[in-house]
């Protein structure tokens, strides 16, 4: 088999008419160019060089394989770029959509996850709520894979053309703050937390009426004493004594010193998470990243409760 680097080192001595000056060319010593030229004519049975004491002047074989070993050089160059173009290719872009709590307590232990490089997996995020991201599905296709949640059976919807696949459940738990005597994990029933101070979703969004009904199911009637939709809000005001509130677990990951977490077996409600998928999309790879993803939230304990 002939050595390319060798034909190379043959272009340059055949053009410049000298081993020594090739060498200078190529960063070899002349003595390395003649062993070049030696192994080229070993390999090919070709006399290559007429050498005396002072010159070596190239054989018309010599002229000749030079003129084709240009071409074979450049192919291989064309196949290195090619081959090189196909491995970029082979490397997804993941454009993902993804709700805060997710991106901020989930996403961050995938990165750091061995497994994750080994997907060959490109990511880029967009954190958004589920409304505004199932929007990146539907137009444009400015998403490959949105992370949503639903509470109950709440007004997201999206295009039939989209695969929905369950991630996991991220369960509500109901937090007191501290100073109000309760310890942490006291199973207390509904009715006993009936008018204190709580902090609610804002009236009229979709969690916000799926939990109304819950609490009125209850019997259950709070004293709403500030609205939030954010989450780390709500858990600061709690433990600063403000009121009660309804968290999901993931947003407990970081809860603040100043609460209790209390078991309340008539308040059972969970955002359910979902991956949705374009169809067309929805690759090995990606199927790979949606599986760590569901592994990654039943490791922090909040899935499947």
């Amino acid at each position: 088999m002939v050595n390319p680097v060798h034909l190379k080192t043959l272009l340059e001595v055949t053009r410049l008419g000298s081993f020594a000056a090739a060498a200078a060319r190529l960063g070899y010593t002349a003595s390395a160019v003649s062993q070049q030229m030696t192994a080229l004519e070993r390999d090919t049975g070709v006399v290559l060089f007429q050498r005396s004491a002072r010159s070596v002047v190239p054989t018309e074989a010599a002229v000749v394989m030079s003129r084709h070993a240009a071409k074979v050089l450049t192919d291989i160059e064309a196949l290195m770029a090619a081959a090189s173009k196909a491995q970029d290719a082979s490397r997804q872009e993941l454009r993902l959509g993804i709700f805060p709590s997710l991106a901020t307590y989930v996403l961050p232990r995938i990165l750091k996850n061995p497994a994750w490089k080994e997907l060959g997996i490109d990511l880029r995020v967009s954190v958004a709520e589920p409304a505004q991201t199932i929007q990146g599905l539907r137009t444009g296709g400015e998403l490959d894979v949105a992370l949503v949640f639903q509470v109950g059976q709440s007004g997201l919807a999206w295009p039939h053309t989209i695969n929905r696949q369950w991630i996991g459940d991220d369960n509500f738990r109901v937090v007191l703050p501290k100073g109000w005597g309760f310890r942490t994990d006291a199973k207390v029933a509904a009715d006993h937390l009936s008018e204190m101070p709580w902090i609610m979703h804002h009236p009229g969004t979709s969690d916000a009426v799926v939990i109304e009904r819950l609490f009125a199911s209850c019997n259950l009637h709070p004293r709403v004493v500030a609205y939030s939709d954010d989450f780390h809000a709500s858990l600061e005001m709690a433990a600063a004594g403000l009121g009660a509130a309804l968290v999901p677990e993931l947003a407990l990951l970081h809860r603040p010193a100043g609460v209790v977490v209390l078991d309340v077996p008539e308040i059972r409600l969970a955002r359910n998470v979902f991956a949705l998928l374009i169809n067309e999309t929805k690759t090995a790879r990606v199927q790979l990243f949606v599986d760590l993803l569901a592994e990654t939230l039943a490791g922090l304990g909040t899935a499947g409760k």
